[in-house]
């Protein structure tokens, strides 16, 4: 039997709330360090970390090739293991791209989402970025491709908590799955496609920094016509502003959720 995804439960004392954090490519859960005490203060929370990050399995060791639809099925398999039927869902960077592909293929298991430094699609930089890795990735270290993203992604010198966070984790990696998550990449536009047509009464909170200069224009773009998505906006902060913010963030994500909470008690 193929092993589940490594998962972590906050179990919260009455709650009956399930928020489920995915974290962004090279990290883990740790990304949410600075949101867990926050969080546990009002439901239940629940750590995945995704295919070839921590200790769940490597990209490689599934059936079939690895792609988005592959990686939150796998998350889902863990929300059935546990006998979540549905989750409130956090993600960042990287876990938005999932939260994205699990709202194409199971909205039915998602109450809300919370999104910090969202990513839909890439601008033409981004683009030539990735394909200048990808020329020089069979010959070079796969952290050097890592921390030249990371640099590039968030240059000023207030990013620099988050870049170095960004980077701390990814030490740990493999380079077989940096290269299989990697090559995923190359199609996340897939994973937001059809999000509109088929979670359009799922509400979303996207969270961006004004200084997110690869990601936050495609995004505003992409969810202009999302009647159930809102944006806001964080002045002078980079692409993790889940970090760099934290304290707004857990503020304006909390209420977020609990206001959700509270609507969901009103319709069942």
């Amino acid at each position: 039997m193929k092993r589940l995804l490594e998962y972590t439960i906050h179990k919260h004392a009455s709650s009956l709330e399930d928020v489920v954090l995915i974290h962004g490519f090279g990290g883990n859960s740790k990304i949410f360090k600075l949101q867990l005490k926050a969080y546990k203060e009002h439901f239940n929370v629940i750590t995945i970390e995704l295919p070839g990050h921590g200790n769940s399995p490597d990209v490689d060791s599934y059936t079939e090739d690895f792609s988005w639809k592959l990686a939150a099925r796998e998350v889902v398999k863990t929300l059935d293991f546990l006998k979540l039927k549905h989750a409130h869902f956090v993600g960042v960077s990287l876990g938005t791209i999932i939260i994205h592909q699990i709202l194409q293929d199971a909205p039915e298991r998602v109450k809300s989402v919370v999104m910090a430094g969202t990513v839909t699609r890439f601008n033409l930089t981004s683009k030539a970025l990735l394909t200048f890795g990808k020329l020089i990735k069979p010959f070079t270290p796969h952290l050097w491709i890592y921390k030249l993203f990371a640099q590039i992604m968030m240059p000023k010198a207030n990013h620099k908590k988050s870049r170095d966070s960004f980077i701390r984790e990814a030490v740990k990696m493999k380079r077989k799955n940096f290269m299989g998550w990697y090559d995923a990449v190359q199609s996340i536009e897939t994973t937001y496609t059809f999000v509109q047509k088929h979670a359009p009464e799922i509400s979303k909170l996207y969270i961006s920094g004004s200084e997110d200069h690869f990601f936050i224009d495609t995004l505003k773009e992409d969810i202009k016509s999302d009647k159930k998505a809102s944006l806001i906006v964080f002045e002078k902060c980079g692409h993790l502003c889940n970090i760099e913010k934290y304290r707004k963030f857990n503020e304006v994500s909390v209420n977020f959720l609990k206001g959700q909470f509270e609507a969901v008690k009103k319709i069942s």
